[in-house]
């Protein structure tokens, strides 16, 4: 039978006279992995503080099993600054630690002593040591390399002072502190923040494969369907719980509502009718019958209508239409001149020719630091590029979405930011900000006062009076929370121009990209499709072990025993194999041909582009769309190629 470990009983929260929760009931049980969602505000991590005891709550009860050890990891984290990296991750042993010097001081003493001093001190080991083990002190040094790496650090990262990291960094380390405490009940904030997509996938294994209860805030929707199996919802101050992960949380919230909605309307049809009678009725000879139902409706309880949060009101448009080509690179080469005495430049990406068409959505993916926020400004011109160009096609109007939000003065008011740049009255700037969820004096705030939150959707407020037809965006979901994020995928899904985005969203990677960059070893390899399709491509190309045959018995000189014959079965299973291996492999010389040929016409077309020759680039690009067909149809070949091939190899081996 499952054991309770955590019982919250009406729990409410006040700041001051504002209310941010009350009536919060749940329980968790030993081993389980809740999500806690709800918009940016609706006090998840209040209520988080408060289960750890960083806070207290105005009323209600929290209920522990007796000894639960609780970890809060939050979203802000502070460290000794005398710590290296390893020593700030080891403090999370600080009672293996404790024990290794009382054994060390042990043993100090066991050098000299002998009898009944020498056995009593043994004793004390033994003691000791038992304690150290269960401690984990035996492993500690394992564990923190292995969680350390698996959040990002290199090996070189160790010894760097806590003191010299970055603002993500120390979240990573905070974070890798509290997997490593290895508590009961753990209780994450955002942990995703800072992730890169490895980091991402090592920490979802990590959660899936842990026998503790966790309790985590997030809006990284794909990250909380492969880790969570209930979720928590806490909205316009009250809890409700679903027993599902959070795609299928979805579906019963909607379900939920819709049934809310119906008894709402059909009580609100029903005091209509019933306020009519008594209308009519009251004065008259049904006086009595009117005044007991009068009584009945003011003793009724009533059904709230189903409250929903403001989201997004965005608006997109490409303004001009640009040409098919709205960019290319050739020979480039990304990052910085030589510095601090150096006489080499830094080298960060060397890009393959590579292509951006009208309409295409292109995401940009790979580890942090390794240069993909440096390429995204290299396209939009704040860095040069240490080689080869860059050129835009026909017509094509690029905009540019920061991560950190440079392009936005923290001196000026949310409303100035609009009307001192871009042509239009104040109330025309007070109706766009109010789609993006400034209201009232929220339009004079300065811009350093914003939150995150607020910030992401004051940018993407600019973004929209660019009408630009090439979006370049970096990270544009960061910050954002989850029906914010809904709204901008639905946005960017029906803009017309051409997209290219760096995100650690995975949700947002597999709706909206049509193609996948992937940076690997400095450069960066080009993978068709979604985030889907691209987990599915990177499989099928990591090498396979190959079988090896057992050795066959040397013939006698005298005479051999003939094998026996081999089964049709397996005869036809081995002709098939090397024929779909022969059609593979011509698949595989017609990609090469094509993309080679794409290449050429690519430059081609950029020549003409430069030179307005109409004539041309309507050929060149009429034979493009041509090749790109074929391309299109070979690789859905050789895809299918590559699974019957599979099929057919799995059969012999069955």
């Amino acid at each position: 039978m499952p054991v309770t470990i955590l019982s919250v009983h009406d729990l409410t929260k006040n700041y001051g006279s504002e209310q941010i929760f009350s009536g919060v009931t749940f329980q968790v049980e030993e081993r389980q992995r809740v999500a806690l969602v709800g918009v940016n505000g609706a006090g998840k991590s209040t209520l988080l503080r408060v289960l750890a005891g960083k806070e207290e709550p105005d009323a209600g009860t929290i209920t522990t099993l007796s000894g639960l050890r609780i970890t809060y990891q939050a979203q802000e984290a502070t460290f000794d600054p005398d710590h290296t990296v390893r020593e700030a991750a080891l403090d999370a042993f600080r009672e293996a630690r404790r024990l290794a010097e009382e054994m060390a001081a042990i043993e100090a003493r066991m050098s000299d002593a002998q009898g009944e001093e020498l056995d009593e001190l043994l004793e004390q080991y033994g003691e000791l040591s038992t304690r150290f083990e269960a401690a984990g002190g035996y492993e500690m040094e394992y564990r923190t390399e292995q969680v350390l790496t698996g959040l990002g650090f290199a090996e070189e990262d160790f010894a760097t002072p806590v003191t010299h990291l970055s603002g993500g960094q120390k979240t990573r380390l905070a974070l890798a502190c509290a997997l490593l405490s290895d508590p009961d009940l753990l209780l994450l904030d955002e942990p995703t923040n800072h992730l890169d997509l490895a980091a991402l996938e090592w920490l979802e294994g990590f959660l899936r494969s842990w026998n503790r209860a966790v309790i985590v805030v997030s809006h990284d929707r794909y990250f909380l369907d492969r880790v969570t199996e209930r979720t928590l919802d806490l909205s316009f101050g009250t809890l409700e719980d679903y027993p599902a992960p959070y795609s299928r949380y979805l579906v019963l919230r909607e379900e939920r509502r819709a049934r809310q909605l119906k008894e709402y309307e059909a009580q609100q049809e029903f005091i209509a009718r019933t306020e009519e009678f008594i209308r009519r009725y009251k004065a008259g000879q049904r006086a009595k019958e009117a005044r007991g139902r009068e009584t009945r409706l003011a003793r009724l309880e009533r059904i709230e209508k189903p409250r929903e949060h403001e989201t997004l009101n965005v608006r997109l448009t490409a303004g001009l239409r640009s040409g098919r080509i709205v960019l290319s690179t050739h020979r480039l080469q990304v990052g910085y001149p030589p510095r601090d005495g150096s006489k080499e430049p830094e080298v960060l990406l060397t890009v393959p020719d590579l292509t951006i068409e009208r309409g295409d959505r292109v995401a940009l993916i790979g580890p942090n630091g390794i240069g993909k926020t440096s390429l995204l400004r290299t396209i939009v011109g704040e860095i040069k590029p240490l080689a080869g160009r860059i050129e835009f096609g026909v017509n094509v109007k690029p905009a540019y979405y920061a991560q950190g939000h440079e392009g936005l003065d923290p001196r000026k008011t949310v409303l100035a930011t609009l009307v001192e740049k871009y042509p239009m009255s104040e109330e025309g700037a007070r109706t766009l900000l109010g789609r993006f969820l400034f209201s009232g004096d929220d339009v004079f705030k300065t811009v350093g006062s914003l939150s995150g939150g607020e910030r992401s959707r004051l940018a993407l407020a600019t973004l929209t009076l660019e009408r630009a037809n090439f979006l370049v965006l970096d990270e544009p979901t960061n910050h954002l929370d989850i029906s914010s994020r809904e709204a901008l995928e639905g946005v960017l899904s029906d803009y017309e121009g051409a997209i290219l985005f760096v995100s650690h969203d995975r949700y947002l990677i597999d709706r909206l990209a049509t193609r996948v960059w992937a940076v690997e070893d400095g450069t960066i390899k080009v993978y068709q499709g979604n985030y889907g399709d691209y987990l599915r491509q990177r499989e099928r190309a990591i090498p396979q072990p190959e079988a090896v045959e057992p050795a066959q018995p040397a013939k006698s000189a005298r005479a051999s025993t003939p094998s026996p014959a081999p089964r049709q079965g397996d005869r036809l299973s081995d002709r098939e194999r090397r024929r779909l291996q022969q059609e593979l492999s011509a698949a595989e010389r017609t990609i090469s041909r094509l993309e080679q040929r794409l290449n050429e016409l690519n430059d081609d077309l950029a020549l003409a582009t430069i030179e307005q020759d109409i004539e041309a680039i309507t050929r060149l690009g009429n034979e493009y769309e041509a090749v790109q067909a074929e391309l299109d149809a070979a690789y859905a070949e050789w895809e299918n190629l590559g699974r019957r091939l599979d099929e057919a190899t799995e059969a012999v081996r069955s």
